[in-house]
């Protein structure tokens, strides 16, 4: 177009040009009522999808994006890119200085110092740099509706299956895990696309009887979330809210029917807990079910498996007489000289149950302590996986864990803050989260070890203004160039996966034709050592939307799901190999979401407006270091397995950055070493006036400043672009110190002993006394083996600060300059393990003995060392100096 001339000599404004743009509008219109979204797995299907036709309108609300990502602001994160990049920089010129100054007549002071700091700059490089580009995202749910869910039709979203694990009811209570499943049965989806499962892996009869229980409070429940849609759908929070819960309710009955529903509810709680005084004292010949016969779990090592359907979709409706999500117990069979998994274990017998039963495309895991919190949990998800655009290539999706009923302090920073608001965040805009072990939505083909599918590249363009001989030169030397890589990727490991859809094809035909020719039946063993010996599970691994098959008996179906369920078939399977919760680790959360990871898929972190899910945590001193250790111990055994990510999954789908952040979840329990010789260097440079620095130069003094100011401006700008509050932050610090020199510690030696010696070793916990009132689990302390290193450092720190202002105090103002480098060096410490110090106080009132008799008894080792070793004196004897005088 010439902008010189008018736009009437082409056309536009003219009458012409009017109603062609009519007629274009109206075409338009036709297009829109005659589209039919249909819903995938995935979130869209190539063959035949309306997105896929670039002739309809875009404008349709409903065919717009169901989220997008919201990047930090640039006036946030490049400050904070370029306060690393200085820190980086500050740390060679630091490393620099301490390597070519050593103290001589402390020498292995200094060695050890610079040691454990190198330690430290390797450890902030693997978790500093994969929160280089962190992201917000924000989902869609009224598109995810005007996309799925259209008036006067079927809804066409996807079907979840929620899987929920527990094993001891005496330690888990099981009115807190009857809260979670009624906070699921009372999701806002589609009943008919919910299916509940719960994993008794404790075979008690105490969980099945509260689980018939929560199955009829249930009927009276859901309709009565669903009718007020109420927050939180668990009971006991609800119920327990402190706010006015006639806030925008403006329906006449609801007063009338809360107050019954209340009333409902205290009876329920006091039927679960007149189950769970019985089930205190065991009968003899153990327990026996309603109908006289013995319940089969009474030997938890040894018994069948169970299934019991409490609802479902031809089962018992609500007290509205509609239709209620199927809930299904589920205990799978404990056989002697079989090891059994734990969780990991539990969850691929969910898997292969729910694949029987409902079958579902995505799934849900929670702890059993975990209610949903936000209704609409679910659909957040959705919006991820079941975008056209970007929901094929999404394996899970990561929810932000929330607690409820810790202290307003955080003292053992349980809400673990930082890592969910700044780590997850940094790690969503590399290749996703890691799995962290509840409220994660999976899609259920990720979990079978299949490859995540590849993009289609576009064919290449050509132009007719060269020769054409000039294009088939360069398009041979283009073939000839990256023939050699394709041929090379052909022969590595693991691509059958890649071929997924020509595999199915190949496996159905071999289900189908079991009476056809041997070839045909070739991939069907193929896929039976792959999935195990069952034709029905292995079909339902060909149906990408999920559903069951047609004209299956539910007494077939249950039958196939007990087999599923036996201890022997997983029996050389690939099953806790490469298919479904890997094992080899009690932090199997972390192997699992790896191994997606290595396969080529993203994952994706979603922080919805109201928490997701939210559950309980320890918060005294004691329970708190237990948690991190187990997690600790689960790192050290994949740092010491094929797994670790710091030589497994090269030459796939594993991003740079994302593999930094695996490395770092494994191998932080090695840090205990280092920072326990830290820790301890202030005490033994304050008893024996020696440092592990000469004389500072102002140099030095200039980089020493500069390490300490960039090390407070990369944490400031941290917490301003993760909404992060400052207390939160050094809670943080103060637990890794804390944690670092006690639960890893510990996690290192025990996961030492069991990969290599295959000892076993457990810390036992005992409680010794406790207080009542809010909060009163905070005060209670319980004595364990973990308590002794951070105590003994703390002592030693205290001693060496002390004994150290008595020598300046006694020889004068010269020796006060040495000693504020020193003494700056234990407060660090004493004031990192302040909330240990609090915690070993137990109530605010008194000191526990122990507590009391070890400081007694390290205090008194210590000053006999210092009486035995006296480093301010000359170890040479008495000196004699001529006085200068003639006495003559």
């Amino acid at each position: 177009m010439d902008p010189k001339k008018d736009l009437a000599v082409y056309g536009y404004g003219s009458v012409a040009w009017k109603e062609r743009m009519e007629e274009w509008k109206r075409k338009q219109n036709e297009k829109l009522e005659v589209v039919k979204h249909q819903g995938e797995n995935g979130g869209g299907n190539n063959d035949g999808d309306e997105t896929d036709d670039p002739t309809l309108p875009k404008m349709d609300e409903g065919r717009q994006p169901l989220s997008r990502k919201l990047p930090i602001p640039s006036s946030k994160i490049n400050p904070y890119r370029m306060i690393v990049i200085l820190r980086l920089a500050i740390l060679g010129l630091f490393f620099h200085y301490r390597i070519l100054h050593p103290v001589h007549d402390a020498y292995g002071l200094w060695l050890t110092s610079v040691v454990c700091e190198i330690w430290f700059a390797v450890s902030w490089i693997l978790d500093q740099f994969p929160k280089w580009y962190p992201i917000r995202r924000e989902t869609y749910l009224d598109r995810l509706s005007l996309r799925y869910e259209k008036e006067g039709k079927p809804s066409e979203l996807a079907s979840v299956d929620v899987f929920v694990s527990t094993v001891d009811p005496m330690k888990e209570p099981p009115l807190i895990t009857a809260n979670t499943v009624l906070s699921i049965l009372a999701v806002d989806y589609p009943v008919d696309k919910v299916s509940c499962y719960v994993s008794d892996d404790g075979a008690a009869m105490l969980t099945f009887e509260a689980l018939s229980e929560t199955s009829e409070f249930a009927r009276k429940w859901v309709p009565f979330c669903k009718k007020f849609n109420i927050e939180p759908r668990a009971p006991e929070w609800y119920f327990a809210q402190k706010v006015d819960y006639l806030k925008e309710k403006v329906h006449p009955s609801f007063v009338r029917e809360r107050r019954a529903m209340k009333r409902d509810y205290e009876e329920f709680k006091v039927r679960i807990n007149s189950l769970v005084a019985m089930a205190q004292k065991v009968p003899e010949e153990g327990w026996t079910m309603q109908d006289g016969t013995p319940w089969p779990g009474n030997n938890v090592r040894d018994h069948p498996g169970m299934i019991q359907v409490f609802l479902g979709q031809n089962g018992l409706r609500d007290t509205e007489d509609n239709e209620l999500p199927r809930l299904v117990y589920v205990s799978r069979e404990k056989r002697p000289g079989f090891d059994h998994h734990k969780k990991a274990g539990a969850m691929n017998a969910l898997v292969r149950v729910s694949a029987i039963i409902s079958n579902a495309p995505y799934l849900l895991n929670v702890d059993c302590d975990h209610y949903v919190n936000n209704s609409k949990a679910l659909r957040e998800a959705m919006c991820f996986m079941m975008d056209p655009t970007s929901g094929k290539k999404i394996c899970y999706v990561q929810f932000p864990q929330r607690f409820d009923g810790i202290d307003r302090n955080d003292r053992y920073s349980n809400r673990n803050v930082v890592f969910f608001d700044i780590n997850m965040k940094g790690l969503d805009g590399i290749q996703g989260p890691i799995y962290v072990g509840t409220g994660c939505v999976f899609r259920r083909q990720a979990l079978y070890g299949y490859d995540a599918p590849k993009k289609k590249k576009p064919p290449g363009k050509t132009c007719n203004c060269w020769p054409k001989w000039c294009c088939l030169f360069c398009g041979t030397r283009k073939k000839t160039r990256k023939g050699k890589p394709k041929e090379k990727k052909r022969k590595t490991k693991n691509k059958e996966a890649s071929t997924q859809v020509h595999a199915l094809e190949n496996i159905e035909e071999g289900i189908e034709g079991i009476d056809n020719e041997k070839s045909s039946l070739m991939p069907q063993i193929k896929f039976e050592k792959k999935f195990g010996q069952s034709p029905v599970f292995i079909a339902s691994t060909l149906l990408e939307e999920g559903g069951v098959p047609q004209g299956s008996s539910s007494a077939s179906l249950l039958k196939e799901a007990i087999h599923v369920i036996s201890c022997g078939y997983e029996d050389k399977t690939e099953w806790g190999k490469e298919i479904g919760w890997i094992y080899g680790s009690v932090t199997e959360d972390i192997l699992t979401g790896f191994k997606m990871h290595c396969h080529g898929w993203r994952s994706v972190y979603c922080i919805p407006k109201r928490a997701a899910f939210k559950g309980s945590a320890p918060i005294n001193l004691a329970d708190r270091l237990h948690q991190v250790l187990r997690w600790a111990l689960g790192s050290v055994e994949i740092f010491l397995s094929r797994h670790c990510p710091i030589w497994y999954g090269y030459g796939c789908g594993l991003k740079w950055l994302e593999r930094f952040s695996y490395i770092n979840s494994v191998v932080y329990p090695l840090t205990s070493i280092p920072l326990i010789a830290y820790c301890t260097l202030p005490a033994v440079c304050l008893l024996t006036g020696k440092f592990i620095v000469p004389e500072i130069s102002n140099y030095a003094s200039i980089v020493f400043m500069a390490l300490f100011i960039s090390i407070a401006a990369t944490g400031i700008l941290e917490m301003q672009w993760g909404g992060v509050g400052i207390d939160d932050w050094w809670r943080n610090e103060q637990f890794w110190v804390i944690g670092g020199a006690s639960s890893h510690l510990f996690a290192l030696f025990q996961g030492l002993l069991k990969v290599l010696a295959g000892v076993n070793t457990n810390f036992t916990v005992t409680s010794k006394g406790g207080d009542d009132g809010e909060f009163s689990e905070l005060y209670l302390f319980k004595w364990t083996s973990l308590l002794i290193p951070p105590m003994t450092l703390l002592i030693i720190n205290i001693i060496g600060v002390i004994v150290g202002v008595s020598d300046a105090i006694n020889n004068g103002y010269e020796t006060w300059g040495p000693l504020f480098g020193k003494l700056f060096f234990a407060l660090w410490v004493i004031v990192h393990l302040y909330p240990f110090l609090k915690g070993l106080m137990g109530k605010q009132d008194r000191l526990p003995t122990i507590i009391l008799v070890w400081a007694i008894l390290l205090a008194s080792i210590f000053s006999l060392l210092w009486v035995r070793i006296n480093p301010f004196l000359s170890k040479g004897g008495i000196v004699l100096e001529v006085c200068g005088l003639d006495c003559d």
